[in-house]
Protein backbone atom coordinates (compact mmCIF):
# COMPACT_ATOMS: atom_id res chain seq x y z
CA UNK A 1 0.00 0.00 0.00
CA UNK A 2 1.33 3.39 -1.08
CA UNK A 3 2.31 5.61 2.08
CA UNK A 4 1.61 9.18 0.64
CA UNK A 5 -1.49 9.34 -0.89
CA UNK A 6 -3.12 12.91 -1.85
CA UNK A 7 -6.51 13.19 -3.42
CA UNK A 8 -8.91 15.91 -3.60
CA UNK A 9 -12.22 16.99 -6.09
CA UNK A 10 -13.54 20.14 -5.89
CA UNK A 11 -16.88 21.01 -7.32
CA UNK A 12 -18.04 23.90 -9.97
CA UNK A 13 -22.02 23.80 -9.74
CA UNK A 14 -24.07 24.06 -12.97
CA UNK A 15 -27.46 23.18 -11.21
CA UNK A 16 -28.48 19.63 -11.61
CA UNK A 17 -31.99 20.78 -11.03
CA UNK A 18 -31.54 22.56 -14.71
CA UNK A 19 -30.80 21.43 -17.46
CA UNK A 20 -27.75 22.27 -18.39
CA UNK A 21 -28.03 23.40 -22.34
CA UNK A 22 -26.57 26.80 -20.98
CA UNK A 23 -22.85 28.07 -20.52
CA UNK A 24 -20.77 26.78 -18.29
CA UNK A 25 -20.66 29.73 -15.20
CA UNK A 26 -17.50 31.38 -14.37
CA UNK A 27 -17.07 30.34 -10.47
CA UNK A 28 -14.03 31.76 -9.10
CA UNK A 29 -13.60 28.58 -6.51
CA UNK A 30 -12.44 26.18 -9.40
CA UNK A 31 -8.84 26.46 -10.75
CA UNK A 32 -8.45 27.64 -13.71
CA UNK A 33 -7.41 25.03 -16.99
CA UNK A 34 -3.99 26.30 -17.31
CA UNK A 35 -3.43 27.02 -21.33
CA UNK A 36 -1.08 25.18 -22.99
CA UNK A 37 -0.33 24.97 -26.66
CA UNK A 38 -1.94 22.01 -28.61
CA UNK A 39 -0.50 19.13 -29.59
CA UNK A 40 -0.15 19.20 -32.76
CA UNK A 41 -0.52 14.98 -33.34
CA UNK A 42 -3.04 13.52 -35.81
CA UNK A 43 -3.35 10.87 -33.79
CA UNK A 44 -4.88 12.39 -30.60
CA UNK A 45 -7.30 14.57 -31.37
CA UNK A 46 -8.47 14.82 -27.35
CA UNK A 47 -5.36 17.07 -26.73
CA UNK A 48 -6.57 20.34 -28.74
CA UNK A 49 -6.84 22.38 -25.87
CA UNK A 50 -9.12 25.12 -28.79
CA UNK A 51 -12.07 22.34 -27.88
CA UNK A 52 -14.85 23.13 -25.15
CA UNK A 53 -16.47 19.99 -23.77
CA UNK A 54 -19.64 18.70 -25.22
CA UNK A 55 -22.46 20.50 -23.43
CA UNK A 56 -24.37 17.13 -24.32
CA UNK A 57 -23.25 13.27 -24.56
CA UNK A 58 -25.14 9.96 -25.51
CA UNK A 59 -25.54 7.45 -23.79
CA UNK A 60 -27.49 4.12 -23.71
CA UNK A 61 -29.96 5.91 -26.40
CA UNK A 62 -29.98 8.78 -23.72
CA UNK A 63 -29.13 12.21 -24.06
CA UNK A 64 -26.98 13.32 -21.02
CA UNK A 65 -26.29 17.04 -20.51
CA UNK A 66 -23.18 18.69 -19.07
CA UNK A 67 -24.24 19.05 -15.46
CA UNK A 68 -21.14 19.11 -13.20
CA UNK A 69 -17.22 20.01 -13.76
CA UNK A 70 -14.88 18.90 -11.02
CA UNK A 71 -11.50 19.82 -10.33
CA UNK A 72 -9.19 17.17 -8.67
CA UNK A 73 -5.73 15.36 -7.90
CA UNK A 74 -3.93 12.91 -6.69
CA UNK A 75 -0.32 11.99 -5.67
CA UNK A 76 0.54 8.78 -5.89
CA UNK A 77 3.46 9.27 -3.95
CA UNK A 78 5.86 12.48 -3.54
CA UNK A 79 7.06 12.55 -6.89
CA UNK A 80 4.13 11.51 -9.29
CA UNK A 81 0.61 12.73 -9.16
CA UNK A 82 -2.08 13.69 -12.24
CA UNK A 83 -4.50 16.57 -11.89
CA UNK A 84 -7.46 18.05 -14.36
CA UNK A 85 -11.05 18.45 -14.90
CA UNK A 86 -13.62 15.81 -14.80
CA UNK A 87 -16.64 16.45 -16.45
CA UNK A 88 -20.34 14.97 -14.80
CA UNK A 89 -23.46 14.40 -17.19
CA UNK A 90 -26.60 13.34 -16.96
CA UNK A 91 -30.39 12.44 -18.31
CA UNK A 92 -32.49 15.91 -17.64
CA UNK A 93 -35.17 14.01 -17.99
CA UNK A 94 -34.18 11.95 -15.13
CA UNK A 95 -33.45 14.45 -13.04
CA UNK A 96 -37.22 16.38 -13.71
CA UNK A 97 -38.80 13.14 -12.67
CA UNK A 98 -36.64 12.35 -9.74
CA UNK A 99 -37.17 16.17 -8.43
CA UNK A 100 -40.75 15.98 -8.93
CA UNK A 101 -40.69 12.36 -7.34
CA UNK A 102 -38.39 13.33 -3.96
CA UNK A 103 -37.52 16.80 -3.90
CA UNK A 104 -34.57 18.68 -5.24
CA UNK A 105 -32.59 18.17 -2.06
CA UNK A 106 -32.01 14.64 -2.97
CA UNK A 107 -29.50 16.03 -5.52
CA UNK A 108 -27.26 16.94 -2.61
CA UNK A 109 -26.66 13.41 -1.66
CA UNK A 110 -26.16 11.96 -5.37
CA UNK A 111 -23.33 14.73 -6.02
CA UNK A 112 -21.56 13.75 -2.52
CA UNK A 113 -21.77 10.04 -3.91
CA UNK A 114 -20.59 11.15 -7.65
CA UNK A 115 -17.77 13.46 -5.91
CA UNK A 116 -16.59 9.93 -3.66
CA UNK A 117 -17.07 7.65 -7.16
CA UNK A 118 -15.06 10.17 -8.85
CA UNK A 119 -11.94 9.78 -5.95
CA UNK A 120 -11.97 6.52 -5.70
CA UNK A 121 -11.71 6.28 -9.44
CA UNK A 122 -8.91 8.69 -10.15
CA UNK A 123 -6.86 7.24 -7.32
CA UNK A 124 -7.45 3.75 -9.27
CA UNK A 125 -6.61 5.03 -12.13
CA UNK A 126 -3.17 6.87 -11.00
CA UNK A 127 -1.84 3.70 -9.38
CA UNK A 128 -2.44 1.74 -12.63
CA UNK A 129 -1.14 4.29 -15.19
CA UNK A 130 3.22 4.57 -15.65
CA UNK A 131 3.65 8.56 -15.41
CA UNK A 132 7.44 7.47 -15.65
CA UNK A 133 9.50 8.64 -18.38
CA UNK A 134 9.41 6.62 -21.35
CA UNK A 135 12.90 6.07 -23.20
CA UNK A 136 10.98 5.15 -26.30
CA UNK A 137 8.90 8.45 -26.57
CA UNK A 138 9.20 10.75 -29.88
CA UNK A 139 9.48 13.73 -27.13
CA UNK A 140 7.35 15.31 -24.87
CA UNK A 141 3.92 15.55 -26.69
CA UNK A 142 4.16 11.77 -27.71
CA UNK A 143 4.95 10.94 -24.32
CA UNK A 144 1.80 13.28 -23.12
CA UNK A 145 -0.90 11.56 -25.58
CA UNK A 146 0.35 8.16 -24.14
CA UNK A 147 0.28 9.08 -20.74
CA UNK A 148 -3.79 10.83 -20.92
CA UNK A 149 -4.69 8.30 -23.39
CA UNK A 150 -3.65 5.54 -20.49
CA UNK A 151 -5.22 7.63 -17.38
CA UNK A 152 -8.29 8.39 -19.52
CA UNK A 153 -8.81 4.62 -20.21
CA UNK A 154 -7.46 3.45 -16.84
CA UNK A 155 -10.44 6.39 -15.00
CA UNK A 156 -13.18 4.92 -17.01
CA UNK A 157 -12.77 1.15 -16.30
CA UNK A 158 -11.93 2.36 -12.78
CA UNK A 159 -15.38 4.07 -12.36
CA UNK A 160 -17.55 1.75 -14.91
CA UNK A 161 -19.04 -0.02 -11.94
CA UNK A 162 -19.50 2.43 -9.16
CA UNK A 163 -21.35 4.63 -12.23
CA UNK A 164 -23.72 1.04 -12.84
CA UNK A 165 -24.58 1.32 -9.27
CA UNK A 166 -25.52 4.52 -8.70
CA UNK A 167 -27.43 4.58 -11.45
CA UNK A 168 -29.26 1.53 -10.25
CA UNK A 169 -29.43 3.01 -6.88
CA UNK A 170 -30.82 6.55 -7.65
CA UNK A 171 -32.50 6.11 -11.30
CA UNK A 172 -29.99 8.57 -12.69
CA UNK A 173 -28.27 7.82 -15.92
CA UNK A 174 -25.10 9.80 -15.53
CA UNK A 175 -21.13 9.53 -16.89
CA UNK A 176 -18.45 11.15 -16.03
CA UNK A 177 -15.33 11.53 -17.71
CA UNK A 178 -11.81 13.40 -17.96
CA UNK A 179 -11.55 16.08 -20.23
CA UNK A 180 -8.21 15.27 -21.36
CA UNK A 181 -6.88 18.80 -22.49
CA UNK A 182 -6.65 19.47 -18.74
CA UNK A 183 -4.91 17.06 -17.34
CA UNK A 184 -1.73 17.86 -16.06
CA UNK A 185 1.01 15.29 -14.98
CA UNK A 186 3.46 15.73 -12.21
CA UNK A 187 6.83 13.22 -12.59
CA UNK A 188 9.12 14.95 -9.81
CA UNK A 189 7.31 16.35 -6.94
CA UNK A 190 3.52 15.85 -6.81
CA UNK A 191 2.19 18.99 -4.80
CA UNK A 192 -1.60 18.78 -4.78
CA UNK A 193 -3.60 20.83 -2.32
CA UNK A 194 -7.66 21.39 -2.68
CA UNK A 195 -8.90 24.71 -3.02
CA UNK A 196 -8.49 26.63 0.40
CA UNK A 197 -5.44 24.23 1.73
Amino acid sequence: MKAFVRVFISVAFIGFSACSTQQLPKDTTVAPIPEKKPVTSQNNKELDTSKKPPMTISKDGKTLNLVRVMDGGVCKDSQEGVKGTFLVYANAEDIERIKRAQGAKIFATFETKIQSLAETGLLDAINNTNLAANPFSLGADEAKENMVRDLNRNFRLAVANSIKKFEVDTSLAIDVDTYPPSLEFFQQGCQIQAEGN
